[in-house]
């Protein structure tokens, strides 16, 4: 409202200085047009910025005027309603005599209304030049065993080309590996982009049903087991079945891997041979069967490779078979021949249980069918890099090397070939592509002068490779991929001394090739595709993080990564990895959640408007789920859809159920159309399960997991309670005296999943310490020590954990999402025991609280529905790190928590900093059958997440105890209330943190026969 009064005075004026002077100059026109496009851009943009008019064209013969504005116009987001504004507002300028003249603005060479993107035009002719749509028949990959797997409203036989920035590289005058960014807020750029692109925007670009391919590696799983022809990985197996038709070699080269590492000009795709088979649709089938030797249990990325001949078959089924189960694909092998091609993520057991298997089975007989090498799990890098004779003649601007420059290398110094010793998915796009068989003209652009420049400028030409041959390129040599769009994923630098947001940049380029890519389309494309993105990550971000969130400037600039492909193309400048305001949101994993949403929406729309169909938005996951008996070995889940506000489209039209027994894998899923589901299981047996919601535009991400058993000879049935929904950024603070960051031996926060971007703790808090290099980053430097271990934080599977114990203890047991109790979607005394996991919950509000706080332990209707159920008879284990600081120690709490919290529950909070060395004891009680000494991960790691500061607990009230105290300083960890209607335990750390199965075992056992259970 403030900016629209300054806006009509503004005109007040102005209109007022004209009204006085019949007669006005060009430079009046300028100053009064230049005055109120600022004005608009302001209110658009919430953002300071000043337009000028740099030229006017007034003709009274033609009776036209034309006003040619600066490129800040042209940063601009434009819709119909903006440019009629904009056009108002000069005509409101003009003298009586020439409001009737036809009125031109123009920016950056284009008239206004040429930058409204086509799926906006209502009114204005939409511009066919910038329509790019691919006549796809059939896509690379489809999941063949998918239950749903054609989304029409969504990406299905859409390719997508992405990366996440920079990655580990070889610094040629230093002699060394190291990072293209600094080490700054416990993550560096080159990683931090990744914990965006990996597990939020590949998958929801996936669910949608698009081919999303990478220019770096994508599967974190440091082990890589290669089988092939040509030779395999020590244990792995390649065998040949051969039946009416005979595989042979191709007249081409293949794969092979016969080098440890490899260097300049050694492509591994040109040492060895593939094979080929003539296609059958009817008969015996040939196969060839790859048999990995697995090292450890876990999940592995599956990769295939074959050649692309005259008369490949488009639909070659490769069969994978894993720990839960079989998963078919279908690849058109018309198109990809030559590198690796991703199928998929897999959970596959240690040893040789698994398998991967192609058939020359296909629709159409006569075809060719191709096979080369698999290749499991992400592996170690395997590029050798040395520094090169000559040293550079290009300008590198990293500090790094100036510094280097005074620094040169002696004649008398011999390097040998270095591998980074780092995982392959820390590298740079430049070791990834010479790995996946790319020509050397793609990835080595300057001789091996320099890999920092060849890693940035390979992405681009790595897309127009893909291209090449297909529609995109058609004069081309290539991979006859038809991409549709690429999109590079940047955060970019820039820091504020008053914790202001840098906010969000978009940059194309149009200025090239006459405008044109090369099969003579319009490349301004590239600048729907790029407002469309940032109107998404701005709407979003200011809705459910910061109002204030700065929407930056749309740049038509030659950066190589948008100039060089051939398609539509955003270079994305999310935000600054240097400023702290904007990393405490950054580091939160619920906000790379939305943005990747907002990301993955604009390229949606962006398609939808290219191939002039309607589009639906994916949902979003199920909430209030819970699983119950209704029978002796049935039982029933239930769910409610979760509503999106910003997407009216996101409704879910049906839903998949995934099952997983015992410690095998999740099933490839049973779909159902309504939001409730019963089926039969086997007794004695742990079941697990997780729920996707799915629509005409693709499947939301999977719902938490839930458990049940039904034992043969069971004590009782316990209900788990999964109360542990936290994902967030670690503790930060800012305070006035310039001291400032983020503070992990507070609280680390929790990971979704597990994290790969966090490199170690950050150690210079002080805000007046410069950048001064790479090496010495200023405020924000951070510590190395965790910059290749993965940091395991919510899987959001605890009841399983838990469930064993209770099995293992003689009981059955169900479970149930903390929202579906505080829905009453639950009947809280079927049940004689209930387990409420809450690990690292917390009442918690991300960066600077513009938002709500999330993450209660203990909402209002909870307490009161515990308290009845305990009234009744009920007995509660509680168990969490911050069990009692959230109802005492928390600005959110109130007294009636704490009232609640010692008169249910009978326990009192005593601080939060319970322990560090994670070790505890159980002591002298009432109850014998509380006996032993436990570990809980204290320390950050990859089996769980870490439990920095655990509450000191102690009893309330008569019948009250401490049964377990942390040993390095004999503080109460653990309670036990035995009273006449009811028991609690609560722990002031989480049963799952503690180590060892057997231990868990063990302390749940102790506890329920402590309970009288």
């Amino acid at each position: 409202m403030k900016r629209f009064i300054i806006f009509i005075f503004a005109f007040a004026l102005i209109f007022e200085s004209f009204s006085q002077e019949q007669k006005i100059t060009n430079s009046d026109i300028r100053q009064s047009v230049a005055s109120s496009f600022s004005a608009i851009y302001q209110e658009i943009m919430q953002h300071p910025g000043r337009i000028t008019v740099d030229s006017t064209a007034l003709n009274d013969r033609k009776k036209s005027i034309e006003l040619f504005a600066g490129l800040s116009l042209s940063y601009m987001p434009m819709r119909e309603e903006t440019v009629k504004r904009l056009y108002d507002s000069v005509r409101y300028y003009l003298p009586t005599d020439k409001k009737k003249f036809a009125i031109r603005i123009v920016t950056d060479g284009r008239e206004i209304s040429e930058l409204i993107p086509n799926i906006h035009r209502r009114q204005t002719k939409k511009d066919k030049s910038r329509i790019i749509a691919h006549k796809v028949k059939t896509p690379l990959i489809t999941n063949v065993s998918a239950p749903v797997q054609h989304f029409e409203q969504g990406l299905t036989n859409n390719h997508i080309a992405l990366w996440q920035s920079h990655g580990w590289y070889y610094e040629q005058k230093l002699s060394r590996w190291e990072w293209q960014r600094a080490r700054i807020f416990q993550t560096v750029e080159d990683l931090y982009t990744q914990s965006y692109v990996v597990p939020f925007l590949v998958p929801m670009l996936e669910n949608a049903g698009a081919n999303v391919l990478l220019p770096r590696e994508r599967d974190y799983n440091t082990h890589e087991i290669i089988i092939d022809n040509n030779g395999s990985s020590r244990g792995a197996e390649y065998t040949e079945q051969n039946a009416r038709e005979q595989w042979q070699n191709t007249s081409s080269p293949g794969f092979a891997n016969p080098k440890k590492f490899y260097v300049d000009g050694e492509n591994p795709f040109r040492m060895g041979t593939a094979r080929q088979i003539k296609a059958i649709t009817k008969g015996n089938e040939s196969a060839i069967t790859w048999t990995p030797d697995i090292p450890e249990k876990g999940i592995y990325g599956v990769y295939v490779s074959y050649q692309t001949l005259p008369n490949s078959t488009d639909d070659a089924l490769y069969r994978v078979y894993h720990a839960g189960g079989q998963t078919d694909f279908s690849v058109n092998q018309q198109m990809g021949g030559g590198t690796w091609i991703f199928l998929g993520s897999f959970l596959f057991d240690q040893g040789k249980n698994h398998r991967i298997v192609l058939t020359n089975k296909t629709r159409k007989a006569g075809r060719i069918v191709t096979a080369d090498a698999v290749k499991i799990g992400g592996g170690m890098g395997n590029i050798a890099r040395m520094p090169h004779p000559e040293g550079f003649e290009e300008e590198n601007t990293k500090s790094s090397d100036r510094l280097a420059d005074k620094q040169k290398l002696r004649p008398a110094v011999s390097f040998e070939p270095e591998i980074s010793g780092y995982p392959r998915y820390t590298e740079g796009s430049r070791y990834w592509l010479q790995w996946a068989g790319a020509p050397d003209s793609i990835y080595n652009r300057s001789e091996s002068k320099n890999d920092y420049t060849d890693d940035y400028q390979s992405r681009g030409f790595w897309v127009n490779y893909l291209a090449g041959g297909s529609s995109v390129l058609p004069r081309e040599q290539g991979l006859h991929i038809p991409v549709d769009l690429a999109f590079a994923f940047h955060s970019d630098a820039g820091t504020t001394l008053n914790d202001s947001i840098i906010g969000t940049l978009g940059i194309y380029m149009t200025h090239h090739n006459d405008e044109h890519f090369e099969n003579g389309r319009s490349r301004w494309a590239s600048r729907d595709l790029t407002d469309l993105i940032m109107d998404e990550i701005v709407s979003d971000i200011r809705r459910e993080f910061e109002p204030n969130w700065t929407r930056r400037h749309m740049w038509n600039r030659s950066y190589s990564e948008a100039r060089v492909p051939n398609v539509p193309t955003m270079l994305l400048e999310l935000l600054s990895h240097q400023n702290l305001a904007d990393m405490r949101y950054g580091l939160d994993p619920t906000f790379r959640f939305t943005v990747s949403r907002a990301i993955y929406k604009g390229m949606l729309k962006f398609i939808a408007g290219q191939y002039n169909r309607p589009y639906v938005v994916q949902p979003l996951p199920v909430q209030q789920f819970s699983a119950a008996f209704t029978g002796e070995t049935e039982i029933e889940l239930k769910w409610e859809e979760t509503p999106d506000a910003a997407e009216p489209t996101a409704k879910a039209q049906q839903y998949i159920i995934y099952t997983r027994i015992g410690d095998g894998g999740f099933d490839k899923g049973t779909p159902v159309d309504k939001n409730v589901y019963r089926l039969r299981i086997e007794k004695d047996k742990i079941y697990r399960f997780k729920v996707a919601a799915v629509n005409g535009g693709g499947q939301s991400f999977p719902s938490e997991i839930l458990s049940v058993c039904r034992k043969s000879d069971e004590k009782g049935v316990a209900l788990i309670v999964n109360g542990f929904t936290r994902v967030s950024a670690p503790f930060s603070f800012s305070s006035s005296d310039g001291i400032a960051g983020f503070v992990g031996r507070i609280d680390n926060g929790v990971p979704y999943l597990s994290e790969h971007q966090f490199i170690g703790q950050m150690h210079e808090f002080r805000r007046v310490i410069p950048w001064m290099d790479d090496d010495a980053s200023g405020f924000g430097d951070s510590d190395a020590n965790y910059e290749t271990t993965p940091i395991a934080g919510n899987t959001f599977d605890y009841p399983y954990i838990h469930g064993q114990s209770f099995a293992k203890a003689g009981y059955s047991f169900v479970s149930s999402s903390a929202q579906a109790i505080a829905q009453n979607a639950v009947r809280l005394d079927d049940y004689r025991v209930i387990d409420w996991i809450l690990g690292k919950q917390r009442e918690w509000t991300v960066a600077r609280g513009a938002m709500p706080p999330k993450y209660k332990t203990f909402s209002p209707v909870e307490q009161q529905l515990i308290a009845e159920y305990c009234k009744r008879g009920g007995n509660m284990i509680v168990s969490g790190a911050f069990v009692g600081t959230d109802l005492w120690d928390n600005p959110f709490a109130t007294e009636n928590d704490r009232k609640w919290a010692q008169e249910t529950l009978k326990f009192k909070w005593r601080n939060n900093y319970g322990a560090v060395t994670g070790n505890i004891k159980s002591v002298a009680s009432p109850f014998a059958s509380l006996q032993g000494s436990y570990k809980y991960y204290n320390e950050l790691n990859s089996e769980s997440y870490v439990v920095e500061n655990p509450d000191a607990v102690e009893p309330a009230g008569k019948n009250a105890y401490t049964v377990f105290r942390y040993s390095e300083n004999n503080l109460s960890a653990g309670t036990l209330y035995n009273g006449d209607a009811y028991s609690t335990c609560v722990l002031g750390f989480p049963i799952e943190s503690v180590k060892e199965q057997a231990k868990r075992d063990e302390l749940l056992k102790g506890i329920l026969q402590a309970m009288g259970l």
